[in-house]
């Protein structure tokens, strides 16, 4: 059988931590930022640990 190759989508986007959950980056971050308050866009800096249920299926695809 042939090995299954990480889908470079999901290499581009997500880290694993060492402990072996998913970290991601917040979205609403890219344009139209003038509309945006300063909340939100504060909120959104740096990245995320993603929940247990998307964290499955990105590990499905990081080999």
């Amino acid at each position: 059988m042939p090995k299954v190759k990480t889908k470079s989508a999901v290499k581009k986007r997500f880290k694993q931590t060492a402990t072996g959950k998913i970290k991601g980056g917040h979205a609403y971050k890219r344009h139209l930022l003038i509309n945006k308050p300063k909340k939100m866009k504060r909120k959104a800096r740096g990245s995320y640990v993603v929940c247990e249920v998307i964290a499955n299926i990105v590990k499905k695809f990081m080999h």
